[in-house]
């Protein structure tokens, strides 16, 4: 157990370090070069301090730190830990990457800082939270969220970064906060895909005379599992079990071939499913038992 443990935290160091590089990279590229704002705990800090004259470094390491605590109570010590490393490493990758001059020099164009910056910060920050981590501040109350309410982190990460940038519209130069809305708004939907990537799966369900075979063989052939839908035909009312079953996109092509082989007039629904959690996927599997063979009806089988 403590072996697995090491194993575990070895591999998701170097990703923790990874997202935290490419999300200052991003910020020492594109964000402070063109100066455009943000959301996040430091967009909440600049509300605060205009607001209320609360000095913006004080404000950021008391919400940090309340954001870490309350991470540690709801997400776990794991958790914790992780995303304590975030908080140490991104500020030291951060003040390295501003010594490289190179860097300021990319682009003055507050559109293409926006969409760069946008896709790098999507990129950085749902590499960290795939791992189990958090870059910290406002990363954590979306994580709480979908803990506790099942809602997508990108969804609430983005209201939230909506009204800070809402906010900040008091103060700051009106083009600068559509600019970072428009940012927001990309760095969402790519971390949203980030954090579905290799987890998208392919619901199938069949229609067919020969589904008893193709049960079979999606169990033994394919070493996946199946359940038998009782549904009715609309126009011959032919009660028909369907079976639906869920596999990789890597084993779909397979699987048609199969079905095709058995039945070449099976009728197949196919769709993209974004997330399975279970036995075969999520959970490990299990040494099945035999495959029970279809009951006979009532009076045995006629000749």
């Amino acid at each position: 157990m403590m072996l697995e443990k090491r194993l575990q935290w070895l591999r998701t160091v170097p990703l923790i370090l990874l997202g935290n590089a490419v999300y200052a990279l991003a910020v020492t590229a594109f964000i402070l070069p063109t100066g455009l704002v943000t959301g996040g705990s430091t967009g909440l800090a600049l509300v605060f301090y205009h607001g209320a004259g609360v000095p913006v470094t004080l404000f950021v390491s008391a919400f940090n730190l309340l954001m870490f605590l309350v991470g540690l109570a709801v997400l776990g010590r794991q958790f914790a830990l992780t995303t304590l490393l975030s908080t140490v490493s991104y500020p030291l990758i951060l003040g390295v990457l501003e010594r490289l001059p190179q860097l300021e020099a990319l682009t003055s164009d507050r559109m293409l800082a926006a969409v760069y910056g946008g896709l790098m910060i999507g990129l950085g920050i749902g590499i960290v939270i795939k791992a189990g981590a958090s870059t910290g501040g406002m990363d954590i109350p979306p994580l709480v969220l979908r803990k506790k309410l099942g809602i997508p982190v990108s969804l609430s990460m983005y209201g939230f970064d909506f009204l800070i940038l809402l906010f900040q519209m008091r103060f700051a130069d009106q083009e600068q906060v559509l600019y970072g809305l428009l940012m927001v708004l990309i760095y969402t939907t790519v971390l949203d895909k980030v954090l579905l990537f290799g987890q998208a799966r392919t619901q199938v369900k069949v229609v067919s005379e020969q589904y008893e075979q193709i049960n079979r063989e999606i169990i033994q052939t394919l070493d996946r599992g199946s359940t038998l839908i009782h549904a009715e035909t609309g126009y011959l009312r032919t009660c028909r079990p369907v079976v639906l079953t869920v596999v990789s996109n890597r084993e779909l092509p397979r699987l048609n071939e199969l079905i095709l082989s058995i039945d070449p007039n099976a009728f197949m629904v196919i769709n993209r499913v974004s997330e399975v959690k279970g036995r075969g996927f999520t959970l490990s599997k299990e040494n099945r038992a035999p495959l029970l063979e279809p009951e006979e009806p009532p009076g045995g089988s006629q000749a």
